[in-house]
């Protein structure tokens, strides 16, 4: 059996921001309307509301090909914006707009959803990351997104950045993941026995009219329905870009990890999604400052420990062969210095001020280092 090519690729949503007011501005219809060349060099997409512009990166061998990428994705958009004296800012929840007022963008695709969902499409003002990573072998697929599942909470716990919801303090560290939860055939997958049990599901739903095809299967971690990978889906938008490079890089090493197990008739133990949603719960409402469930001991221990067991030993020895350590190792600097909803919480405890808040926003998601 071949290696997985282990490529990697992200997708980022961002808040389009009036500076004035701090609130969601709706313009995305009007950024499609420029150039068509310049959309299509930064690879800007529509999404559901209009104060909402997505970005994907181009298929990249290495995450420090995907750190360049991402950089000029985000100066990029930035510009746009900056154009009609509007900001983007990368959080998974706006600390105050309204999801009442905002206008969902009117394209046939998401006009459907709105019909499909309702009130729940209305109130999905999130923004969230997705990371695929290139796994040819559908089988070897399926066998990775069992195990994975085990550690996407942990990633989550470096990543949440919405701890604000309707102008209130919601004491949870991703508010995001509460919201995206009330749609369907989301939260952890349960384990699939092979790509010919994915196939059925999907095969099953699309027949009886649930959905048009794979990708309305929102789970946290998927295979991706029109491209080779696994999608991992689990995270709130990373506010700095090196966050978003760090927890992409561990989802690159824990798939070369699992391969690198696989081809030595070795695997890690695959949990039922009913204890993996614990430790998600955990995520979302602590984040680092909690603690997570080690299930092969039975007993609860402190988030940044296993996140530290996860880089230190599970993936340390993938890690230089991929190039990827000082991007891995950026996780203890997020464990030290907290993830983005720590740092917003602490500007409000401080100013008692959300307009503070999404300034640190707008000002850590432009704070965009030199390429490499």
């Amino acid at each position: 059996m071949k290696p997985p090519s282990l490529t990697i690729g992200i997708e980022e949503e961002y808040q389009i921001i009036d500076p004035a007011t701090g609130e969601l501005r709706s313009y995305i219809t009007q950024m499609l309307e420029e150039d068509n060349l310049v959309l299509r060099e930064y690879n800007i997409k529509p999404e559901l509301h209009q104060s909402i512009v997505e970005i994907g990166t181009n298929v990249c061998r290495t995450t420090t090909e995907l750190r360049d990428e991402l950089i000029k994705l985000r100066r990029g958009v930035a510009e746009l914006a900056a154009k009609n004296g509007l900001r983007i800012a990368a959080a998974g929840t706006h600390p105050y707009s309204s999801w009442l007022t905002q206008e969902i963008t009117p394209f046939e695709r998401y006009m459907g959803v709105k019909q499909d969902m309702q009130e729940l499409a209305q109130k999905l003002l999130i923004f969230g990351t997705h990371v695929h990573i290139g796994i040819e072998d559908r089988e070897f697929l399926i066998d990775a997104l069992n195990v994975a599942r085990y550690l996407v909470p942990h990633i989550l716990c470096l990543s949440t950045s919405s701890p604000f919801w309707m102008g209130r303090n919601t004491g949870l560290k991703s508010y995001r993941s509460i919201i995206f939860r009330n749609f369907p055939r989301t939260g952890i997958p349960r384990v699939l026995n092979s790509w010919a049990d994915y196939t059925y599901l999907i095969d099953t739903l699309v027949k009886t009219n649930c959905i048009p095809d794979g990708s309305k299967i929102w789970w946290d971690l998927r295979p991706n329905w029109s491209y080779p990978t696994l999608e991992f889906r689990i995270c709130d938008v990373c506010t700095r870009v090196e966050e978003a490079i760090c927890i992409a890089a561990i989802f690159q090493a824990v798939i070369a990890k699992l391969w690198k197990l696989r081809r030595d008739n070795m695997t890690f133990r695959v949990y039922p999604a009913e204890v993996i949603e614990e430790n998600k719960w955990r995520a979302v409402r602590y984040g680092l400052d909690g603690k997570l469930i080690d299930f092969g001991k039975q007993e609860e221990l402190p988030a940044r420990e296993l996140i530290g067991e996860l880089v230190s030993w599970f993936i340390d020895d993938v890690v230089d062969e991929l190039g990827s350590r000082q991007h891995v190792e950026y996780a203890y600097h997020i464990m030290k210095h907290g993830s983005s909803a720590d740092r917003q919480l602490a500007t409000f405890k401080q100013t008692g001020d959300l307009k503070a808040v999404v300034n640190q926003l707008i000002a850590e998601t432009n704070d965009l280092p030199d390429s490499s």
